[in-house]
């Protein structure tokens, strides 16, 4: 038998081992990196979750506390402190601090969309336009239609400046927070 002819076949079998070997390297070294990239991503959308959540929590706690500055210099209206009792005297009934649905016309429903748009405290509310509070109500669907967000920015800021028995007034002459 002539050696020549088997080592052709046998050394072409060794290549094609060879190269299948580091082929088979290379593909799974890309899935063992799109697997680590994955995961970096779903560790980047918790991490950026828990800071929205923890952003909400802070706009919330800062809209009691205003500067002494912004108020001298008109920046931001007549503000008083929120002061549950007094709000509850003027108002005529219990009043929780930046609770939407002391506006006419906002309800549980609506304070849960305007809260998941952002839209958390009297002031926000009073800063929002109506075209803005309007957009929010289309985009939740048909039962919205019929609210009419016209007043909500104006009675907010009754509420954020304190101004409780001005906003009972305005809200018992409105009827259905309309004017």
């Amino acid at each position: 038998m002539n050696s020549p002819c088997i080592l052709i076949p046998v050394g072409v079998g060794l290549v094609c081992a060879v190269l299948g070997y580091l082929l088979g390297k290379i593909l799974s070294s890309g899935k063992d990196n799109l697997s680590a990239l994955q995961l970096e991503l779903d560790n980047c959308r918790a991490k950026s979750s828990k800071l929205e959540a923890e952003l909400a929590t802070l706009k919330a706690k800062s809209s009691s506390f205003v500067a002494p500055q912004a108020v001298n210099s008109g920046l931001i209206g007549a503000y008083v402190p929120f002061d549950a009792d007094l709000a509850s005297s003027d108002f005529g009934k219990k009043v929780k601090e930046n609770d939407l649905k002391v506006i006419e016309g906002i309800g549980p429903k609506i304070e849960e969309l305007f809260n998941a748009n952002g839209i958390l405290t009297w002031e926000v509310l009073s800063e929002t336009s109506v075209n803005r509070c309007q957009e929010i109500l289309d985009m939740a669907g048909e039962q919205f239609v019929v609210h009419d967000p016209k007043t909500w920015p104006h009675q907010s800021k009754l509420a954020f400046e304190g101004k409780w028995k001005k906003l009972k007034d305005w809200q018992n002459v409105h009827i259905g927070g309309k004017k």
